[in-house]
């Protein structure tokens, strides 16, 4: 019985909160390796873009809030989901035409449009600041709980109760559709074959009749809607601040590298293992080793080796370990 109690507390702290997190992370991650694949940039803009695009899908659930649509035990922000990301691509294909385009046709080093995307990041961060505030936004309605922990106890009889929030079972479902669908465009459509080509090899892809900007374009759609489905589940599951979102760059980029830039499978395993990772190292292991210790060894203080205050340092440490011993990531994608 203490065994299963230790597992429900370990999953109701670590495995399902990591899980929901891993998803989002792996979503952002996504965005930045398909950026840096085919446009052969940093683009650490990437976070100020998932705001924008979570920022334009708050307005628009407040608006339908105040019509009084909603979607029962589903939150509203789903219904405004497809408007936020509307406005996150009109803001990525002017940003696109206006200054990336540029560095583009002139063939500019990437070091020089990753200092011209930090230059976007700034102006975005100002942006959504400017419209909707510096403060946290809380947006989530609908049922909060798909169980709570009071449920589970009643159920099981067990003293550890798990609770899964809403936000998180839909972060996960959503995750794993938009995964495969944008597997299935990139392996199976002829835009999508026509986007791998002209990452493997641009001049290749040019003689071969690609179109160049129709590629960039489609690859903006694209990362237009991961960062705002990415952002608006993380806005779901924690809350809307913007300088988080500048803040989440370092393990959304994190997770890119670990798993191999420009690979879109090691965006994913990365994000899951920068989550696991800072999930684990700033729980409290004192309740989890409790039970499954004798009662001789239990542990007096929290047993937890970093506090959460500090847990974008956990995604900073292994970027560094990543870069110095496996620049190409686990994925051996393109060398940073």
């Amino acid at each position: 019985m203490d065994l299963l109690n230790a597992f429900v507390a370990l999953s109701n702290f670590v495995l399902v909160p990591a899980i929901a997190y891993g998803s989002q992370l792996a979503l952002g991650a996504l965005g930045v390796t398909l950026i840096y694949g085919i446009l052969r940039f940093s683009n650490f803009a990437h976070g100020d873009t998932m705001a924008f695009g979570t920022m334009v899908t708050i307005l628009f659930t407040w608006l339908f809030q105040s019509w009084g649509l909603s979607l029962g035990p589903l939150p509203t922000a789903l219904l405004a989901l497809p408007f936020g990301i509307l406005g996150c691509v009109a803001l990525v294909l002017l940003t696109d035409r206006a200054v990336y385009r540029f560095y583009r046709e002139q063939r500019a080093k990437p070091v020089i449009l990753v200092i011209v995307s930090i230059g976007v990041m700034f102006i975005m961060n100002g942006l959504v600041r400017f419209i909707i505030g510096p403060g946290d936004q809380r947006f989530a309605d609908g049922e909060r709980f798909i169980i709570s922990a009071r449920d589970f106890k009643e159920m099981t009889g067990l003293r550890e109760g798990l609770a899964i929030k809403t936000t998180q079972g839909l972060t996960v479902v959503t995750a794993v559709i938009v995964v495969a669908l944008l597997f299935w465009f990139l392996n199976r459509t002829r835009t999508g074959k026509s986007m791998r080509a002209y990452s493997d090899n641009e001049d290749l892809a040019l003689l071969s009749g690609i179109n160049p900007d129709r590629v960039v374009m489609v690859t903006w759609l694209i990362v237009a809607a991961l960062a705002t489905v990415a952002g608006v589940l993380y806005g779901l599951d924690k809350s809307f601040k913007p300088f988080t979102y500048f803040q989440l760059l370092l393990p959304v980029f994190a997770s890119a590298i670990v798993g191999g830039l420009g690979n879109p499978l090691g965006a994913i395993a990365g994000g899951f293992i920068i989550a696991f990772s800072e999930v684990m190292i700033t729980y409290a292991w004192k309740k989890v080793l409790g039970y499954t210790l004798p009662e001789s060894l239990e542990p007096e203080g929290l047993v937890q080796l970093l506090s959460t205050d500090y847990k974008f340092a956990v995604s900073f440490v292994i970027l560094l370990i990543v870069l110095l011993f496996r620049p190409t990531g686990l994925f051996r994608g393109k060398a940073v």
